[in-house]
């Protein structure tokens, strides 16, 4: 940091240089903030947790969802709201703004919360997305096969739809005129459902098991990626009649070149499988050249759309991905560093690669308990500790996880520098302490020193 502020004071960093400089040292001493809490609990009993190998203890009666956090979201504008949803159907809104005391000592209340009610989901929250234009709407889907929209300040219902079938998540175009949502479901094809009309558009069909995943690129509002259980990723143009453009093949470095070698008019490849295995994660990069995939063959990769070629980014063996729930990468914003970086949800950790090279950069471990033990109505159970969900907090070098064990944890960065600021403060607390005691003891030495100064005579 200080070499960085004596080459800007020479002249020899742009003001740009170094503010990509500094956010991208942030982003590298990412850790967790254990003091930074998510108390939905109201009060209940408290969580029984077991370390590996040992006995039990009291965790504290502090969690987010009971249940389980199965996915967040941040909105894009602000970055001050947080939703969180539950596997038992909740959905709480979190102000991270409303902190009372230090940012990195704190815990959240939930700012609205809706649980179980006759317009409320009925079982557990699968996605949670604000919508792409205003922050005071969202949308939400679930195991009862529903996608609603809600008001975000009061948590109040303003849409429902029925899609009678499981919804694994679903996709709002960023950049689109149309009001199309994308949705996920356990039916073989992706269903698009039409905002302004209020009503199931049309469906796209080609996959040959439930869908898992589904994107908007960035870039083209009319061009859709989906990943289904089938191990195939799709890419869709719903201003087709046929829809599908074609497949991405796992084992097609070079693509489908086309006239120009950009693709146009390219033949359409409708056979090959981008995983060995379900396809459950589909995410664009930021300018929308690149989709990431993450499947159940654990591995991770990454396609140049353009060409439909498998860009052969290898992240090694330690990729973990055993769950049909809807798992996506979390791609930081790319100004925040110099090369776009990846964070995925690997089981109990984090880890943070460099997108392209598939370098791991950092690998972060939660502190805390293995197995959560929840009490409820139906007995007690075991809760394992997995990483569900990652959010990333625009505006600020943060990012907040959902973790089965029912926990939210913040991560932010922790410097070098913040490390001796801490210590330094230690250090004059304790010297104030130490102080303290010295005049104590001064005292007490001077009123036995009176005492044994004085002459006592017994008459």
């Amino acid at each position: 940091m200080t070499s960085n502020l004596f080459g800007r004071a020479l002249g020899s960093i742009s003001p740009h240089a170094l503010q990509k400089a500094e956010t991208s040292r942030l982003l590298r001493s990412l850790q967790a903030a254990p003091s930074v809490r998510f108390d939905g609990s109201d009060g209940a009993a408290p969580i029984k947790a077991q370390h590996d190998g040992d006995d039990k203890d009291e965790l504290g009666g502090i969690w987010a969802h009971k249940a389980g956090v199965n996915c967040v979201a941040i909105d894009r504008f602000e970055g001050r709201y947080m939703l969180s949803g539950g596997a038992e159907s909740s959905i709480i809104l979190w102000d991270l703004e409303s902190a009372e005391t230090s940012l990195n000592h704190c815990t959240y209340k939930p700012g609205a919360k809706a649980s179980k009610a006759s317009s409320a989901h009925k079982f557990g929250i699968t996605h949670l997305s604000f919508y792409p234009f205003d922050s005071l709407a969202f949308l939400s889907t679930s195991y009862d096969h529903t996608l609603k929209i809600y008001a975000t300040e009061t948590l109040t219902l303003s849409a429902s739809f029925d899609l009678n079938s499981v919804v694994h998540s679903h996709a709002l175009s960023p950049i689109a005129d149309h009001l199309l949502v994308a949705c996920a479901t356990q039916h073989p094809a992706v269903r698009l459902v039409d905002l302004r009309s209020g009503a199931s558009a049309h469906s796209l069909a080609g996959h040959q098991g439930a869908v898992l995943s589904v994107a908007w690129s960035p870039r083209d509002e009319y061009i859709l990626a989906s990943g289904g259980s089938d191990g195939t990723v799709r890419l869709w143009d719903i201003r087709r009649s046929a829809g599908s453009l074609g497949v991405l093949d796992m084992d097609d470095s070079v693509g489908v070149g086309g006239e120009d070698g950009r693709g146009k008019n390219a033949r359409i490849r409708n056979h090959g499988k981008a995983h060995i295995g379900a396809c459950n994660g589909v995410i664009w990069t930021e300018d929308g050249r690149h989709l990431v995939t993450a499947g159940h063959d654990e591995r991770v990769r990454v396609w140049d759309v353009g060409a439909g070629a498998n860009a052969l980014s290898h992240f090694g063996p330690i990729i973990k991905n055993t769950h049909l729930s809807t798992l996506l990468p979390l791609l930081p914003p790319r100004n925040i560093s110099g090369s776009q970086v990846m964070l995925y949800p690997n089981e109990k950790e984090i880890l943070m690669f460099d997108l392209f090279e598939g370098t791991l950069l950092k690998r972060l471990r939660a502190p805390g308990v293995a197995v959560a033990q929840a009490s409820g109505s139906a007995g007690q159970r075991n809760i394992r500790n997995r990483v569900t969900s990652l959010g990333w907090r625009n505006g600020d070098v943060e990012m907040y996880s959902a973790h089965s064990d029912g926990l939210i944890r913040a991560w932010k960065p922790r410097t070098k520098e913040d490390i001796q600021v801490e210590k330094d403060e230690a250090e004059q607390v304790d010297g104030g302490e130490d102080e303290s005691r010295k005049r104590k003891r001064q005292a007490l030495d001077d009123v036995f020193r009176d005492l044994t100064r004085q002459k006592i005579t017994f008459t």
